[in-house]
């Protein structure tokens, strides 16, 4: 009996033409391939190693393609003549090693400013951007443990500041009940998850419409003044995450997804929150009581955030 074995093939290639007049759909293309690290072809076609997630990625982008009356395919490819494997690498380490030199140039220009004089939400997105950088390194680039060492010295300094400001606030949120609306969704299980995992281990959590019909709970996620919610381009996951200083990274992760997921303006390109808000929505749907639907929730962003290590 003939035993077969699959055969890895490493590499993706994507290649396509539009319409002429597609402008605003060349860009959009465009765009994505730059978030994915394609590297262009000086011949044709964007290449990516082979893996579920980039495979995935170009399949999108071709179905894409093909809605705009254009033409492109997917190929698996063995490899290039006049591209040996180990220069392909190392043509992908240049392109992230130059855009982790940019960003840690950047970084350093901020930090030498007062945090007094520094733009709001400046070092947030460089973070933000060093994280995006992180998914599409596929090959290790040395520059990434610079950065990486800039931005956690920077944790560090605005752990010590954010400690020495709110360790009288922080007692407040101990021991607490919190109340949510009913039929939690991905943003209020997620930001449950938050509460118990960071901020409160002994949270007590309670679901009614009406925040102000109970004066000991902290409201979370819910249409009033008071409590943790929306907070301009934040949902509650990201309010909550801000207002207590957690600076860990899957948490800085997760809130991309859920911000996405909750929000679904694609600030931040994560589509990995839409399975989980299906599932939740499944759940919903089979007439679980709230707290069993929390609780399932949580224990889904918990598997999320081990999944990140």
């Amino acid at each position: 009996m003939a035993v077969t074995t699959e055969i890895h093939i490493p590499w993706l290639l994507l290649v396509f033409s539009l319409p002429t007049k597609s402008a605003s759909q060349r860009v959009e293309i465009w765009r994505k391939l730059q978030r994915y690290g394609t590297l262009a072809l000086r011949s044709s076609g964007h290449v990516l190693p082979n893996n579920p997630v980039n495979q995935e990625r170009m399949e999108w982008l071709a179905a894409a393609i093909r809605t705009y009356k254009g033409q492109a395919s997917v190929v698996q490819v063995q490899g290039f003549d006049d591209l040996p494997a180990a220069h392909l690498k190392g043509l992908f380490t240049e392109a992230r090693s130059r855009d982790y030199q940019q960003l840690l140039h950047e970084a350093k220009k901020l930090l030498a400013l007062s945090p007094a004089r520094r733009p709001g939400g400046r070092l947030n997105r460089i973070r933000r951007r060093f994280l995006d950088l992180q998914d599409i390194d596929f090959f290790g680039s040395p520059v990434r443990a610079k950065v990486e060492d800039l931005l956690a010295q920077a944790d560090k300094v605005e752990t010590l500041t954010a400690g020495r400001k709110g360790r009288g606030k922080s007692g407040e949120y101990v021991n607490r009940l919190w109340v949510t609306r009913p039929r939690p969704g991905i943003d209020r299980v997620s930001s449950a998850w938050l509460i118990r995992r960071f901020i409160d281990p002994k949270a007590r959590f309670i679901f009614d419409v009406e925040p102000n019909a109970h004066a000991d709970a902290i409201p979370f996620d819910m249409f009033c003044p008071q409590g943790f919610g929306h907070r301009g381009e934040d949902c509650t996951f990201e309010t909550l995450q801000k207002e207590f200083s957690i600076k860990d990274g899957r948490v800085r992760r997760i809130g991309q997804i859920i911000h996405d997921t909750d929000l679904g303006d694609e600030k931040f390109g994560r589509v990995e929150g839409q399975g989980l808000d299906k599932v939740l929505n499944g759940w919903a749907k089979q007439d679980l009581p709230d707290d069993e639907l929390l609780q399932r929730g949580m224990d889904l962003i918990e598997g999320l955030y081990e999944s990140l290590a």
